[in-house]
């Protein structure tokens, strides 16, 4: 089973969270793209663009953060957090 929490936060105080489940027999990636576009639209946000720091960052800790930067319109939150809490 695959697992993604995705949190926003806005100064320090988490606003809304969301758990997304994935049990196909895609790869890691696929998954990670898939429950950020269902996170996404469960939480009434556009998908954020992945930037250089955020594709390392996730790398390296399988987590991230999106800020004002990743985004095209304007958000009313400091930041989109996403992290993998559970994997095959």
């Amino acid at each position: 089973m695959f697992r993604l929490w995705a949190k926003i936060f806005c100064e320090n105080h988490m606003l809304q969270e969301i758990c997304i489940a994935d049990d196909s027999s895609d790869t890691r990636t696929h998954k990670v793209f898939r429950a950020l576009e269902d996170a996404c639209c469960r939480m009434d946000l556009a998908r954020p663009f992945w930037l250089d720091k955020n594709v390392s960052e996730f790398k390296r800790h399988s987590k991230t953060r999106f800020t004002q930067d990743n985004f095209i319109e304007t958000i009313p939150f400091d930041h989109l957090e996403i992290q993998v809490i559970e994997e095959d």
